[in-house]
């Protein structure tokens, strides 16, 4: 009843006429919607892309695209997820079914809550938010191939990309922008630089990044693990400990190196990455600089599930293992 919670002690003396009070504005002021509003919605260039998907949609093959994208095509993909999932359900496709090329400058959310079985490559750059959200599919960006500068010296994609992920994989090469990973929970990615907060509330999912991070990283992570090449000696002054509950540990299990180079050596096969194909040629060398980053809670957690499964702790990881 509404009236209970009217006359409830905790509402007597609130004053709210402000928020009712009709504002003083000229006739010629509208103070409601009063004229029907065009998002574009009916121009995404995902209509297109769901169109030319039929055969994949139907399960009558895989299909294979090469699109041009400007900054103002948003949420590319996303709605051709949904109709993934509307038809296959949670598991998707089988891997790379849909096979998508784009070339410009992707707009925000590039890839959001892409699905299993899509596969979206851009040759170019991408706005904030790509992967947010990911669900089983896989994003690949990479500079131009004519492109004159050092990838891994410059931004391939802005901020809080991979927010909320839940699986997939994502290979960048290039630096990223603030609040890399934040909140993902199963998502594997590479990337070759980051801004701040990288991996902030992580609870799932891989991440290695080749190259230098901006501060407060790992602030709020409780889970998944982090794998940082550390360029300049100076990693450790950049990772928000939490009072000790972060730690920093040396690659050396052999479990984390196998992941580890596999996710490296896609990165390299996907994106032509230089910067990759330099670690992986002088491991013995490149090995010792990794620094492992994980939660002491879930370091504990993933020990205990192993010794419950009677497996070496180590092992627990591999379930991470891109498939």
């Amino acid at each position: 009843d509404v009236r209970d919670a009217v006359d409830h002690w905790k509402a007597r003396g609130v004053d709210v006429s402000i928020l009712l009070e009709k504002p003083n504005v000229p006739p010629t002021v509208a103070t409601r919607c009063v004229q029907a509003q065009d998002h574009g919605l009916s121009e995404a260039i995902d209509y297109h892309i769901i169109d030319e998907c039929a055969a994949a949609l139907e399960g009558r093959g895989t299909v294979e695209l090469h699109l041009p994208i400007r900054n103002s095509n948003r949420t590319v993909g996303t709605m051709l997820s949904g109709e993934v999932a509307k038809r296959f359900g949670e598991e998707g496709l089988p891997d790379d079914t849909i096979r998508i090329h784009f070339t410009g400058s992707a707009g925000q959310s590039f890839g959001a809550f892409l699905a299993h079985g899509i596969t979206l490559t851009l040759e170019g750059d991408a706005n904030d938010y790509l992967g947010k959200g990911l669900s089983g599919g896989k994003i690949i960006a990479y500079p131009p191939r004519d492109a004159t500068f050092e990838p891994h010296e410059n931004i391939i994609a802005g901020n809080t990309l991979l927010y909320g992920a839940t699986s997939g994989e994502v290979y960048l090469r290039g630096v990223v922008g603030e609040r890399f990973a934040v909140r993902n929970s199963g998502a594997r990615a590479v990337v070759e630089g980051t801004g701040d907060h990288c991996c902030e509330y992580m609870t799932g999912g891989v991440v290695v990044v080749l190259g230098i991070t901006g501060r407060n990283f790992a602030a709020g992570m409780s889970g998944g693990t982090a794998f940082v090449l550390d360029w300049d000696g100076r990693f450790f002054t950049r990772v928000n400990r939490g009072h000790g509950s972060i730690l920093l540990e040396p690659l050396t299990d052999e479990e984390d190196v196998a992941i580890v180079k596999e996710l490296i050596a896609r990165h390299r096969d996907y994106t032509g990455s230089r910067r990759a194909a330099e670690v992986l040629e002088n491991w013995p060398q490149m090995q010792p600089r990794f620094v492992k980053v994980i939660s002491q809670e879930y370091k504990q957690l993933l020990a205990e599930l192993a010794e419950e499964a009677g497996e070496a702790g180590s092992d627990a990881i591999a379930a991470q293992r891109p498939t």
